[in-house]
């Protein structure tokens, strides 16, 4: 049977990590690429402030052949879909007929990629889709994975929370109104050990530094809706 030529979008946290796992498993699908949107002004994942270095060292651990979707420092709607495209595009003409996400359940997130998706006639995959958070993240944990906290937003957590690497007790211990799988953008983490891994990823925890972002005055934006504070860490190579 001939598998389905897929390029997974990787974020470099823990809900990448475990929908990869799960693809990684699923004899239909050949993952051949990894593709990461980054912030070129601070040479960064975006949201997550990875540096990409730590980035390059993660997906050489994976063993799948990576490229970087560079974009601006606040990126609007245009210049986001432009740059997208252009990688679909590219994907396409390199025989891609589908790609994965590691999405749980942001619904309007998700009818966004695949009508985005369906003009180029790319199928969209959504491995952890809908399952319960709180049973994925300890799953995540049982099979070894380690991740740990790259940036928190102020609203639930103070500095003291990132550069946590995230076990059980952690997990336990979060607000209540916070998803086990920082779902819904309370947290981001870099996934350093696993599974999916030839090698641990090392790193030392460096600066710790808050940074506030305004709200948009109009739906051009690709970075929030609401405006808040989000405390970063660090990782130095």
């Amino acid at each position: 049977m001939s598998k389905h030529k897929t390029y997974f979008n990787w974020s470099s946290g823990k809900d990448s990590a475990l929908a990869l796992y799960y693809l990684l498993q699923n004899e239909n699908y050949s993952v051949d690429e990894l593709i990461t949107t980054v912030n070129t002004h601070f040479n960064r994942v975006s949201m997550h402030g990875l540096r990409t270095e730590l980035l390059k060292a993660q997906t050489d651990a994976i063993g799948i052949n990576a490229s970087l979707i560079e974009l601006p420092e606040m990126p609007d709607m245009a210049t986001y879909e432009m740059k997208m495209l252009e990688t679909v595009i590219r994907l396409k003409q390199d025989g891609f007929t589908h790609t994965a996400f590691g999405d749980i359940f942001l619904e309007d997130l998700k009818a966004y990629r695949e009508e985005q998706l369906s003009k180029q006639n790319i199928s969209a995959i959504f491995p952890l889709w809908k399952k319960d958070t709180n049973k994925l993240i300890n799953e995540f944990l049982d099979l070894g994975f380690k991740t740990v906290v790259v940036c928190a937003n102020s609203k639930y957590f103070n500095e003291d929370v990132v550069g946590t690497v995230i076990d059980k007790k952690f997990i336990a211990n979060l607000p209540k109104n916070v998803d086990p799988c920082g779902e819904n953008g309370e947290f981001h983490t870099f996934c350093f050990d696993g599974p999916i891994f030839k090698n641990p990823i090392p790193f030392t925890i460096g600066e710790k530094v808050y940074r506030e972002y305004e709200n948009p005055n109009n739906d051009n934006s690709v970075c929030t809706n609401d405006p808040y504070g989000v405390w970063y860490c660090d990782l130095i190579p």
